[in-house]
């Protein structure tokens, strides 16, 4: 029995039920390692009484998937996977170009064996030309991969179980929704929202963009 390969799936929806027509796509070559990134994000501050910065919660980040993959068209490892271009623009179709009926690019779903299921976007896809015909036709090639976990905005209110104004809210826009609107439906009031603008640095927050992700920071609430 052959080492199972690991398959990307695209779907149509934020919530992973609806895959896009068609088969996932198989690599080739399984990575030979696959890099996991987390971090923290603070805010520097410094108080009045003290020369050295204090660093404050602002958000976690979501989590980051990356790797590399082989697709060799040589025909040494399928024999009917010879088509190098056919296969970048089958890989393409899922993670990358623009699904009109969605508006955006898919989201995607990456499965490796039983453990390793991790639901994404794509961030970035660099392709590197290794082997090449005499003609100059190119036969194999370097994919390096990166996704960033996704996660909708109703799973997350309700695996984060809070709707209070201290708690920090990591908030998916969709399209022509407002900020008042975003303000009501993470705490229950839509009086925040001048202090996502401010905290966003948006500018002009009456026209925000569909597809983006804005911090809802801890709102301190004056003293009576």
């Amino acid at each position: 029995m052959g080492l199972e390969p690991m398959k990307i799936t695209g779907y149509l929806d934020e919530d992973f039920m609806n895959a896009v027509p068609g088969d996932p796509y198989e690599l080739m070559i399984n990575p030979e390692s696959v890099k996991w990134s987390r971090k923290i994000s603070y805010n520097e501050q410094q108080p009045l009484d003290s020369s050295s910065t204090s660093q404050k919660y602002k958000s976690t980040p979501s989590v980051n998937l990356s790797f590399d993959t082989i697709i060799d068209c040589t025909g040494i490892v399928d024999s009917k996977r010879i088509d190098l271009l056919a296969e970048i623009k089958s890989l393409e179709d899922i993670v990358y170009t623009y699904n009109g009926k969605i508006h955006r690019p898919n989201f995607i779903k990456i499965q490796w064996g039983a453990d390793t299921i991790f639901y994404s976007v794509l961030k970035t896809f660099d392709t590197t030309y290794t082997l090449f015909k005499p003609n100059g036709d190119p036969l194999r090639a370097k994919i390096s991969l990166s996704f960033g976990e996704y996660v909708s905005c109703k799973k997350r209110k309700q695996e984060d179980g809070e709707t209070s104004p201290d708690i920090t809210h990591l908030v998916e826009v969709v399209e022509g929704e407002t900020l008042p609107q975003l303000s009501n439906e993470t705490w229950n009031t839509p009086y925040y929202y001048v202090q996502v603008a401010q905290y966003n640095d948006l500018n002009k927050f009456r026209h925000i963009k569909g597809g983006s992700q804005l911090i809802f920071p801890p709102i301190i609430k004056p003293t009576p």
